[in-house]
């Protein structure tokens, strides 16, 4: 768990974040991926809409990180510029580096970058029945991408789709291997895209919201599956979700992003016991609980801000119960949560002025 370090760098100047995260890599190796400063923005009618802004974190062989946040937070778009699928224009990259095994992906000649892009780097997209073509089989799209990468014939690309079906557990898979993506049900269709990311074995899986429009027992049963598959073949996993419960039996160390920047990094146990941020208070509040049964659900105030007009200091002052002129002034950087003693909990971080209240209450 020790290989996964984040930090939020933001501010040109600030380069303490940074320093961390490269002296925890001394101790553990190199990671897979490390990003770096990333700040993407989206040019509209409206103005510049700043969707990312500095976010950096580094996952190492057969770690998960966790990415949390309310939609529009930049999770998504964090995780396209990585796998280089960003919409230019109207998105663009307008800093930061993205290192794949030390070599940045974005100064990588685009050939380059399309033999990691499924072979080394793959992508579970959260809608699988729009991310699946409708007029070809599954066991033609799992299959072609043997037959792109490895130059197989259709025949034994279709056996090496029969094979993954069955690694996933899709039952009766030689039967099914000719069936079109909407003769299968949701979970069945989320569990055809992970066949199609492990497919080449790659080194690091992006799940973008995996378990999104499925029932609470298949949601179950497909993360099952992915922590399963991640400790076979030793792979990184970034999972990208809104949902606590999800990731609370299967995340090594959680990310909780708001408006564009990391607020929060903790490893899963503590940050469920004890948040840091009043954002990540707020999250854990609004989780149903058995012993409420009858009470209103708790809801954090108001909505997150709009990315053409992101408020000065902490974006997430308008709707902090704890805000002071300093939250609205001043902008709070990522920084190490200490114990009593002053010690470092863990790698852990918070980017708000008033961590230690928050993480008394």
């Amino acid at each position: 768990m020790s290989g996964v370090e984040l930090t939020d760098v933001t501010g040109a100047g600030d380069g303490r974040d940074r320093a961390m995260t490269e002296s925890v890599q001394n101790e553990t190796g190199a990671p897979l991926l490390q990003v770096d400063d990333l700040q993407v923005e989206f040019v509209t009618r409206d103005g510049v809409a700043r969707a990312v802004n500095g976010v950096s974190y580094s996952v190492g062989a057969g770690e998960t990180l966790a990415v949390l946040g309310e939609s529009g937070s930049g999770k998504s778009v964090t995780a396209q510029a990585v796998m280089g699928i960003l919409d230019t224009p109207p998105g663009r990259i307008t800093g930061g580096r993205v290192l794949y095994r030390g070599e940045d992906l974005l100064t990588m000649p685009e050939e380059a970058r399309r033999k990691i892009r499924g072979r080394k780097i793959a992508m579970i997209f959260q809608d699988a029945l729009s991310a699946l073509n409708p007029v070809f089989s599954v066991g033609w799209q799992l299959g072609e991408m043997f037959r792109v990468h490895e130059g197989m014939s259709k025949k034994d690309s279709l056996k090496k789709a029969v094979e993954l079906m069955e690694r996933v557990r899709i039952p009766a898979a030689k039967e099914r291997v000719n069936d079109y993506p909407h003769q299968f049900s949701g979970g069945m269709r989320q569990r055809i895209m992970i066949a199609m990311a492990l497919a080449l074995e790659p080194d690091l899986i992006i799940a973008d919201e995996p378990t999104t429009a499925l029932d609470v027992t298949v949601q179950a049963q497909v993360m099952e599956l992915l922590a399963e598959l991640q400790a076979e073949y030793r792979m990184g996993l970034i999972l990208i979700t809104h949902d606590l419960g999800v990731v609370a039996d299967v995340a090594d160390k959680i990310a909780v992003m708001y408006a564009g920047r990391i607020v929060e990094t903790a490893p899963v146990h503590e940050l469920y016991a004890r948040p840091a941020h009043p954002y990540t208070k707020g999250l854990l509040k609004s989780i149903p609980r058995l012993d409420q049964k009858g009470r209103d659900l708790y809801a954090i105030k108001g909505l997150p801000p709009s990315l053409l007009h992101i408020p000065d200091g902490c974006a997430f002052n308008p709707r902090c119960e704890a805000a002071t002129d300093r939250c609205r002034t001043e902008l709070p950087l990522l920084q190490p949560v200490l114990d009593e003693d002053g010690a470092d909990l863990a790698g852990r971080r918070s980017a708000c002025h008033f961590w230690k209240e928050t993480l008394r209450g």
